[in-house]
């Protein structure tokens, strides 16, 4: 039943796309002195969504499979002596964009139950 729910869905997929770049950036930072490494990025999931949204509205529709999973992509920054392109900076305001996308998914999630739970009269 609540698969169906497109607001359940979206938010589920904003939680994952949050977790995701959370993951990315903790990855980055502790690559921070590695030799040559290059920072990656996912793009947030309003660009994603974007990009998918004139694709399929549902899973059914013109042969969609609903949202997909946002490949990482070089960040950009300028590169250190040594080659590496991560900045510890960006990668700090990356990862608090991610927290606070991952709590707008949360509740938004939480006040969607509530709701249906009201509508249930429980």
């Amino acid at each position: 039943m609540y698969e169906s729910l497109d607001i359940l869905r979206l938010s589920s997929a904003l939680a994952r796309n949050a977790g995701q770049r959370q993951a990315l950036a903790a990855v980055n930072v502790a690559n921070a002195d590695t030799p040559g490494y290059r920072a990656q990025a996912l793009p947030s999931f309003a660009a994603t969504f974007d990009a998918q949204a004139m694709r399929a509205t549902r899973l059914g529709h013109q042969g969609g499979r609903g949202l997909e999973e946002a490949q990482p992509v070089e960040a950009d920054g300028e590169a250190s002596p040594n080659g590496n392109t991560v900045s510890i900076e960006s990668e700090m305001f990356a990862s608090a964009e991610a927290s606070r996308d991952h709590g707008r998914a949360l509740a938004i999630w939480r006040h969607t139950i509530t709701v249906l739970r009201t509508s249930l009269g429980r």
